[in-house]
Order: structure tokens, then sequence, then C-alpha cells
């Protein structure tokens, strides 16, 4: 948990909104568009059906989250007390989560407020998730006033005052500029063209999930510590690993690779971008990608000759 928290406290200090404005690329959803879908009916959901008069209050969390789980009591007690003033929004990221863990928490805790999944990461990449619990502010214009990962007095000031119609201004923070923008497109193209082999990952899922999912956990610890064997049956492939940007800097990327001492080059999927594009909801997963498509995905690596015959 120290570590988690070692992560997270960095980049809670320079977390931003970002709304990013619709476009023809898939990477830059409007938020208001995104399409959710309701737990358990799995019925289309959209932030644009939300009362346009009410302010929103979005938290984004993971069944396997321990900081998520220790919020669920106050966050259940706000709706109790706001919900008919405010929209709440309970959004699963729905990574390597399972319905029936999410069945769990709704009953241990008695959520009562609705909850949506984030089936394709695309509200957490629109709105720059870089780790849960996070709680988003939106005023009734849709404009973000507040975001952290706290659940404290400052966040049930913020919805007191929503409430009661208080008309908030929205926080001062920057939009993606043109060239972290342009940076991102870049990123995509790299794989559209020729033939790719892509090990997804994140550098958390071997030990942060061993007490909540251990079964996930050696999963990501086996497949980590078996990939330069499984590249070396492969050698005249063009092989390449992405770290999920959550809870994720730089030293833990280079701690990860000191671990496993990775000949598989790595790097950070900023803001989501390639978990989003090739739909990667659950680690780890090694994707076959040929001119920008994905045409073979694995996640059984318990035997390497069987995956090697899967890829030729």
């Amino acid at each position: 948990m120290h570590k988690l928290v070692r992560l997270i406290l960095p980049l809670v200090a320079c977390l931003a909104f970002s709304s990013w404005a619709q476009s023809d690329d898939k990477m830059l959803p409007d938020y208001k568009t995104v399409q959710l879908q309701q737990f358990q009916t799995l019925q289309p959901f959209t932030l644009a059906s939300l009362d346009q008069n009410k302010a929103t209050y979005i938290k984004f969390w993971a069944s396997w989250c321990k900081p998520c789980m220790e919020q669920m009591p106050h966050f259940e007690k706000l709706y109790q007390e706001y919900g008919d003033k405010v929209n709440f929004v309970a959004v699963n990221i729905n990574i390597n989560e399972k319905r029936q863990e999410i069945s769990k928490v709704q009953q241990r805790f008695k959520l009562s407020m609705p909850i949506y999944l984030d089936q394709q990461g695309q509200l957490a990449l629109a709105m720059g998730l870089v780790g849960t619990p996070y709680s988003v502010l939106l005023n009734p214009q849709g404009e973000q006033l507040y975001s952290s990962h706290e659940s404290d007095s400052v966040l049930d000031g913020f919805i007191s005052r929503l409430a009661q119609g208080q008309q908030l201004p929205a926080s001062s923070s920057d939009n993606l500029s043109a060239e972290n923008t342009a940076a991102q497109q870049k990123l995509l193209a790299t794989y559209q063209t020729g033939e790719q082999l892509v090990f997804f990952t994140a550098t958390w899922c071997d030990w942060y999930l061993a007490e909540s999912r251990p079964e996930m956990a050696k999963q990501c610890k086996d497949a980590q510590a078996g990939l330069n064997q499984l590249a070396a049956l492969l050698p005249q492939k063009n092989w390449s690993g992405v770290v999920n940007h959550l809870w994720t800097d730089d030293k833990a990327l280079a701690e990860f690779n000191t671990l496993y001492q990775m000949k598989v080059p790595f790097q950070i999927d900023s803001y989501g971008v390639l978990f989003q594009h090739f739909n990667v909801r659950s680690i780890p997963v090694l994707l076959k990608i040929k001119d920008g498509k994905k045409v073979a995905e694995i996640s059984d690596f318990s035997n390497p000759q069987q995956v090697v015959k899967q890829l030729q």
C-alpha cells in the first residue's frame, strides 16, 4: 500500500481535468457523448442524458481498489443526503473486473446509486484518469470545478454548495495542448502499419492485486516473468510492451523493467490512449496488430509453444 501511495501523491498534485473536444479521431471523445453501460442491464447511458439543471458527481472506482472500498460508505452517505439534488454517477473503470465482484461491492456497502461500466475506458480517457478512486464534480454547465482522489470535508463542502444551487466557477485547467494531442496521434500512428506483437500489462498488477485478486496477480507475474523467453521463440517479430498509466510513472516503469530484466522495450500508455484504442480491458494480454488492426489476442501464457502457434 505504501508503494501505491508513493505513486499516487505526486500525481494528485498535478492532476488536471481535460474536457477533450469531439474529433474524428477516436482517442478524443467528448465526455458527454461517451457511451457507458448500466450495471447490470448493460443498457447504454451517456452523461448527456442526465438532468442538465443539476450538478454532477462522477466517481471512478474498481472492486479490487482498496482505497475505493474505504471510501464507499462515505460515497453512499453522500448519495443518501444529496442524491435528489445532484447527479451521482458511479463509474467502474472495467479493468481486470468481474461482474460478480461489482455485485459483491454493491451488496456489501448497500449501494443505492446507479452504477455504470466504462466498458472501453473512453470516459476515463476523456477525463484524464490517472488513478482510482477519483472524484470529479461538474457544475450544471458541464464544467469541471473540482477533482480529487480524496473523499473528505473539502469534497463534502463542494457537493453541499452545489446541492444548494450555488453557482461555482469552473477550475482553471488547460485542455490538452495541440502539441500533446499531436504526441498522442503520433503514438497511435506507430501501430498503423506493419505487424507488431504488443504485450499489455501494468507495473502494479503482480503485487497490488495479490490480496484482492490473487489469481490475476499470479497471471501477471508469470506472464511478465516469461515474456523474454516467449519473445526469444519469435525473434524475427517486432515485440514491444505497454504498461497502463494508472498509478505509474517513469520510476515505476524502471523498477518494473529491472525486476523482470525486461528485454522487450516497454512504454507507459499516456492517458490510456492505447488501452482504449485497442479495447484492452483485461491484463496481461498479448495482441498481434497488423496495419492498425487487432488480428489476435492471447491471455493464456501457460504454454509458450501453443502461444507461438497462435501467433504464427
